[in-house]
């Protein structure tokens, strides 16, 4: 198997709200147009917005297991001041703030919001990271 993740998909209370948070709100454009599912394209893997009862049927899961499951999503910026910029962007669009920007203790600047169905969300600038024209996180080379 290559490293490499290429879909993340939310489960979604009400897929049209979802869809205006994500598009309207955060301004992402959209990548397709069936209505039963949303793409966004996000550097080099796709976020997928689905109902979240057809993605647990889908997966043979148990629907009513909701509640934090261990995973946060995390947009990674270029400078330390847009963490502040996007986390009161997402606000704005409707997002609840769950962890105000603060210096983090591995040495960069984050904070998290949750969106309309609660998935958490960390805006982070990593000093030691950078990006890509196309967003795409680098990592330095370990060290030998």
């Amino acid at each position: 198997m290559e490293q490499r993740l290429s879909v993340i998909t939310l489960g979604v209370a009400d897929l049209g709200r979802s869809r205006r948070f994500y598009e309207d709100g955060l301004g992402w454009r959209r990548g397709n147009t069936q209505k039963e599912i949303v793409f966004f394209q996000a550097g080099g893997l796709v976020l997928a917005l689905y109902p979240l009862a057809d993605l647990a049927k889908d997966a043979c899961l148990d629907e009513d297991g909701l509640g934090f499951g261990g995973i946060t999503l995390a947009y990674n910026v270029r400078q330390r001041e847009d963490v502040d910029t996007v986390l009161a962007e997402a606000q704005a669009a409707g997002a609840r703030i769950l962890k105000p920007a603060q210096d983090a203790f591995w040495g960069g600047y984050s904070g998290y919001f949750a969106d309309p169905d609660g998935h958490p969300w960390e805006v982070a600038w990593n000093p030691f990271w950078t990006l890509d024209a196309d967003g795409a996180v680098r990592m330095p080379a370990p060290e030998c």
